[in-house]
């Protein structure tokens, strides 16, 4: 049996998604649901099991659960807005350490979700190698907490028996629940719905135009293939980037937009508020050299036009 935690969250449910059409089934979903609508997500799911977070953890410990033969676990808090350290370090830090610990001495495979927030601003570029990983600085305490486990696992000579995942802007069906988390994707479908045009904030650096600040985007359907290959392939470890490995500018994603609505692009700029602009990333691009080989990923076109007519446009908008 495989664990997903955050199995009802935007990547988990994906990844219950593709386990699922590869056949998969015998797997224990755990997540934290609340009154959110991530429950939604798991509705066409087939899994084995489903557990909340906590009493997830309390039998893991006590061996009250079925063997296990690895963890994915994506399950924490990835608002980068968020301001309570407290909760971020118990539910990002401490909760990953307490099932890496369990790993290592079950000896199960274990997959876990850093973060391209690490980076901080990029000035030190995107290298997952051990020298640069010890100076990065982010710029938000959501990157500090999966900074702090990377850190965690590095020094104690751990980090090679795992699989660290640093995601950057993933975006897809799945998502809806995660609010002003969610990809600019599905704010500006809605914004073109409600009044024709999508909003991007301004730039406040001269070397980059409006609208011109860059992200390193990836479709879910991508993201997921990927911890797939990593659960299917023994050995491997230590952490990677996961992300198309190509910069595009907000500009790029909001025409690809209009386009798969067939709509000729309006975009309005508007100010940043202040509170935002310390912590805010100009440009970001994974360095994906490790992956000489697999299967293509597809272009920020294509992704969004899958987004946007097969799920945003339907009445069951759920992979």
């Amino acid at each position: 049996m495989w664990v997903v935690t955050g199995g009802a969250g935007f990547i988990g449910s994906a990844l219950l998604w593709k386990l699922n059409e590869e056949g998969l089934s015998n797997i224990l979903a755990v997540d934290l649901l609340e009154n959110s609508e991530k429950w939604k997500n798991l509705r066409d799911r087939r899994f084995a099991d489903y557990l909340e977070a906590d009493d997830f953890k309390g039998r893991l410990l006590a061996d009250q659960l079925p063997k296990i033969e690895g963890i994915v676990h994506l399950g924490a808090c990835s608002s980068t807005t968020e301001t309570d350290a407290a909760f971020l370090i118990e539910n990002n830090y401490e909760y990953t350490k307490a099932l890496a610990q369990w790993a290592l001495a079950k000896k199960a495979r274990f997959i876990y979700a850093s973060s391209a927030a690490t980076y901080g601003d990029g000035r030190l570029g995107y290298s997952t190698d051990a020298a640069t990983t010890e100076k990065l600085r982010p710029l938000n305490l959501y990157g500090y907490s999966k900074q702090l486990f990377d850190l965690w696992a590095l020094r104690r000579g751990v980090l090679t028996k795992f699989v660290g995942i640093k995601f950057f802007n993933v975006f897809g069906p799945n998502e809806y629940h995660k609010g002003e988390m969610r990809s600019l994707v599905v704010k500006a479908y809605e914004q073109i719905q409600q009044d024709g045009k999508i909003r991007l904030f301004k730039s406040y650096k001269p070397e980059y135009r409006d609208g011109e600040q860059a992200r390193d985007f990836l479709y879910v359907k991508d993201a997921v293939h990927v911890i797939y290959e990593f659960m299917t392939a023994k050995g491997h470890g230590g952490l990677y980037n996961l992300g198309a490995g190509l910069a595009r500018t907000w500009n790029d994603l909001a025409k690809a937009v209009f386009s798969a609505l067939g709509k000729p692009p309006l975009i309005d700029y508007i100010e940043m508020a202040e509170t935002l602009r310390p912590q805010y990333q100009y440009h970001t691009q994974a360095d994906m050299g490790w992956r000489k080989k697999g299967k293509p990923f597809m272009s920020l076109e294509d992704g969004v036009k899958d987004y946007v007519q097969n799920y945003l446009s339907k009445e069951n908008p759920y992979l």
